[in-house]
């Protein structure tokens, strides 16, 4: 079977999707409307722009979205049997395979970025890469600090993401040290993503998503939020409103997918993250960038 994965944020880079503009009319298309829906040229940001143009949330998101869906409907082949989103990758993935349409798709990964910005400057937060401990090691430390900070990206064995108060993080990857871990790494990110420091944005964009059509997609959609395999529409709006403040659950639906069936594996957006991560888990299926 084959899987369709969409990366998330931090997968950016000056100059991304111009070839597409460039060479295929449908791209062209779509950039100029996203032009209009998003109210500024985020082309000339992708094209020309600089690394710290890229950086805000509030055009990072839209970016890796356009890049993703974009490339995706240019491919010849693009026939999958399963699809996954990193985190902002999931609204990448449900336009993709058809339960989200490119402007809804587009208009909510916007008014997400700009949620989330919003909610990162109410109060200083942030998250911490922690290489080299069990998941449950990272949970129970996490567990005992008295400050909010909570593990957010499961990414694959032995590399887990903690996210929380700029205290919490900063006490959490001290004490994680103390436990073992090879590295606790802070990350250069606006805030503490998929922690319940976000619950501002998750209400706002909760009301985004259920005034938003969705229809049945044409493979099912496995979800940050339990890993599992969706093709309600219904089902999937719930889970997409509970990824703001929940963790992206990377592993286990790499581990699902496997299970499952998934033979071959296909990155379709910036950079090649989410290969890596799945090699980690699985040598045997082949990975390609689309």
């Amino acid at each position: 079977m084959n899987a369709y994965v969409f990366p998330g944020q931090g997968a950016q880079f000056v100059g991304m999707g111009k070839d597409l503009y460039e060479k295929y009319p449908i791209a062209k298309e779509l950039f100029e409307k996203a032009n209009q829906i998003l109210g500024f040229r985020i082309t000339d940001l992708m094209f020309n722009g600089t690394e710290e143009d890229l950086k805000q949330t509030k055009v990072t998101q839209p970016a890796i979205f356009l890049h993703s869906v974009i490339l995706a409907k240019t491919l010849e082949n693009f026939k999958p049997d399963m699809v996954a989103g990193h985190s902002l990758g999931e609204f990448s993935a449900l336009v993709a395979n058809g339960a989200l349409s490119f402007e809804d798709g587009l208009t909510l990964v916007s008014k997400r970025a700009m949620a989330m910005q919003k909610a990162c400057e109410k109060e200083p937060s942030t998250m911490a890469a922690i290489i080299g401990l069990d998941d449950a090691i990272v949970e129970k430390i996490c567990s005992e600090i008295n400050e909010v900070v909570v593990a957010a990206n499961y990414n694959c064995p032995g590399q887990l993401v903690i996210s929380g108060s700029m205290k919490g993080i900063e006490i959490a990857c001290q004490k994680l040290t103390e436990a073992g871990a090879k590295r606790a790494l802070p990350l250069k990110v606006g805030g503490a993503f998929h922690s319940p420091l976000m619950e501002p944005a998750r209400v706002e964009l909760a009301e985004a998503i259920n005034s938003t059509t969705f229809s049945k997609p044409v493979c099912p959609v496995y979800q940050n939020v339990d890993a599992k395999p969706y093709s309600n529409a219904e089902q999937i709006k719930e889970n997409l409103i509970k990824q703001l403040t929940s963790p992206v659950k990377w592993t286990q639906i790499m581990q699902n997918m496997i299970a499952d069936g998934m033979s071959s594996y296909t990155e379709v957006g910036p950079g090649n993250v989410l290969q890596g991560l799945l090699k980690k888990i699985s040598k045997d299926i082949p990975t390609q960038s689309a």
